[in-house]
């Protein structure tokens, strides 16, 4: 018999009704959907990079409409922001896993987005997992599989703290997000070397960006990082629009959840947290200290500008770390380094 993907909290609940906006997404996702397909576009999967462990893989992407012969771009191609969010989502695709020898059958859910578990065994470090969607190419999407010696791995933030975006701004925010392509962006000075010193200190050290930001832009984002060299990771982002039980879903929620599951998807595994100042980053590393000290080597926090401070509302007010976690601050990623140096997460770089 087949085995199944690892079934969601809310498949075992059993079905129940949709809140308002998401019931009217859902009604303007089917009318694309069938438009789209009168127009002869056909589906096909964007892959995104997932992870894994001792027998498992999360495999992630999402399912979209494209015109025919056309494969979804992929990391290397540059696109505008706003060709992610044009693009026609599948709801309730299914779709065929394989990897090493298991073999799957998981669906998207409701906008198109693949988020699975699935019990498979791959060799540590990066590999593949090949997805099949009926009437589509197969695409091996990338999994980071983490060696269960592994104690250390790295969790950061994207806005702000490997990316300036000034975000908070409507009007800019806009223009980053729908029109920007990476080529534009700007990274935090320092913090490409901060990450590739934690890596070469750390090797197989799992690698996540966790952010509020939506999986549209995923593959912008891989794009950005590569460009800059920060080491390749996995993304941990959301489905922007309504839930099925709200107007809009909670960025801070997501994070909370993500972080919450990595302690418990990888309990040996000491995280170096890393966000900034200008939102909600410390609260909610704080949090996870508190409720995960044994899974915390460090956290550290971006402070900004004064102008990207006022850009962002302002700044969160520091407080006291009672914890066993350490906590360090600095304008960039040098000063961050010279700190989490001095807490022997990092080799003194040489003369």
């Amino acid at each position: 018999m087949e085995p199944a993907a690892e079934a969601s909290p809310a498949d075992a609940a059993g079905p129940r009704r949709l809140h308002l906006a998401a019931r009217i997404e859902d009604a303007v996702h089917r009318f694309r959907e069938r438009r789209g397909r009168r127009r002869g576009l056909v589906p096909t999967i964007i892959p995104f990079p997932g992870y894994g462990g001792d027998g498992w893989l999360r495999v992630l992407g999402r399912v979209v409409l494209v015109k025919p012969g056309r494969r979804a771009p992929d990391r290397y191609t540059s696109i505008r922001g706003w060709r992610s969010f044009t693009s026609v989502p599948v709801r309730d695709a299914e779709i065929r896993v394989r990897a090493g020898d298991a073999e799957h059958v998981i669906r998207a859910d409701r906008g198109g987005v693949v988020d699975a578990r699935v019990e498979a065994r791959l060799a540590p470090g990066w590999g593949a997992a090949l997805l099949t969607l009926e009437g589509a190419d197969a695409i091996e999407a990338p999994v980071f599989v983490v060696d269960a010696a592994v104690g250390f791995g790295l969790v950061s933030d994207i806005d702000d703290t490997v990316v300036v975006t000034a975000l908070p701004r409507p009007l800019l925010a806009a223009w980053n997000t729908f029109v920007v392509n990476e080529h534009a962006r700007r990274p935090v000075p320092g913090m490409p070397v901060l990450y590739d010193r934690l890596m070469t200190a750390h090797p197989g050290a799992p690698v996540v960006y966790l952010s509020t930001g939506a999986w549209n832009t995923v593959r912008t984002l891989d794009r950005f990082l590569s460009r800059n060299l920060y080491p390749r990771g996995s993304f941990l982002l959301t489905d922007w629009g309504p839930t099925p039980d709200r107007w809009f879903r909670s960025g801070q929620e997501h994070k909370k959840l993500g972080l919450a599951r990595l302690a418990d998807e990888f309990p040996g595994v000491r995280w170096l947290l890393v966000g900034d100042d200008g939102q909600h980053d410390e609260e909610r590393y704080r949090e996870f200290a508190d409720a995960h000290p044994a899974n915390v080597a460090a956290v550290a926090i971006r402070e900004l500008t004064s102008g990207e401070a006022v850009l962002a509302g302002g700044r969160a007010q520091r407080e006291s770390h009672e914890g066993e976690a350490p906590w360090v601050y600095g304008v960039d990623g040098a000063e961050l380094a010279e700190q989490l140096a001095e807490l022997g997460l990092l080799a003194a770089p040489r003369a």
